[in-house]
């Protein structure tokens, strides 16, 4: 009777986490389907009446307009709920935006963070520990605390409202966190692995391409979807170090979509949903590599 009660409870857990978790996304995904009128009434509809791919349409012929006011589409009542507002903007550039930034992130933060990680876990050298407090230290600081001294640094460098200011902002966030990751799985493999490798010719780098990054995919995975959702997620920075739409990036004209006196939830919605979808395939695509790499040599030997 007490592993049924157990079980049940479980059970109810998982189902009420599941629905606590779930929900708001579900609703996102419907009112995304949704005109302003059916999303706002009440009670609300959970799975539209008439769904529409309006929004979505919107999205992409929306253009730079002037003041902060209401347009009808089809020659419609707004109060119908069939409008977008006038400050809505194309998101295909800032999507690129930030498709851009976070791929050179996440390929700059490999480059940098799994050679350093390495280092500090295969070779012993005056500082190494030193290296590692110094290394946690930066995460510690909030980045709200960094904003200022990041604009400096970018400002005399002249690189205010480009792409390459959030590249070298988000790398100074991320690679102590790729950093961290790699080095406690590389102090996790054999150093025997390193010494047969140097045994057999390989030099340091030879030695990590061929024999350590092979075995450290479900880490570089991690690392990968860490950095990736960092990157395509990033707002504060992105806020301060970019003014112009040729530069900015999802989130930040996301919130320019709304303002004191006008907000159109179904474009809003529309536009969080095309937001949520490549962070979901990136997700998906390398789950299947980090099941292979948690199984691999489990029969082995």
């Amino acid at each position: 009777m007490a592993r049924i009660v157990q079980r049940l409870v479980i059970v109810v857990s998982a189902i009420v986490l599941a629905i606590y978790v779930l929900a708001p996304v579900s609703w996102l995904v419907s009112s995304a389907f949704q005109t302003e009128a059916e999303i706002v009434s009440i009670p609300p509809h959970w799975i539209p009446d008439e769904p529409t791919l309006r929004n979505f349409e919107a999205i992409f012929t929306a253009g730079d307009s002037e003041p902060v006011t209401y347009e009808t589409r089809s020659g419609t009542d707004p109060a119908a709920g069939d409008f977008i507002p006038s400050t809505a903007k194309n998101l295909l550039p800032s999507m690129l935006n930030s498709l851009i930034v976070a791929t050179l992130v996440v390929i700059l933060n490999l480059l940098v963070g799994v050679p350093a990680a390495y280092a500090i876990a295969k070779i012993r050298f005056w500082g190494r520990n030193a290296s590692v407090y110094f290394i946690l230290i930066t995460r510690v600081i909030p980045d709200i605390a960094l904003v200022v001294p990041f604009f400096l640094v970018i400002r005399k460098l002249g690189m205010l409202d480009t792409l390459g200011s959030l590249v070298i902002t988000y790398l100074a966030i991320t690679v102590p966190f790729t950093v961290f990751i790699m080095i406690q799985y590389f102090e996790g493999l054999p150093d025997e692995l390193d010494k047969a490798a140097r045994v057999d010719g390989c030099s340091r780098l030879q030695a990590l391409i061929k024999v350590f990054l092979p075995l450290s995919l479900p880490s570089l995975v991690a690392v990968v979807l860490f950095t990736f959702l960092a990157s395509w997620n990033e707002f504060l920075l992105a806020l301060m170090f970019t003014q112009t739409s040729a530069s900015q990036t999802l989130p930040i004209l996301l919130a320019s979509f709304t303002s004191d006196f006008t907000v159109s939830f179904s474009f809003l919605n529309a536009a969080g949903v095309l937001a949520v979808v490549p962070p979901v395939i990136v997700a998906i695509v390398f789950e299947r590599y980090i099941v292979s790499g948690l199984t691999a040599g489990a029969v082995k030997g």
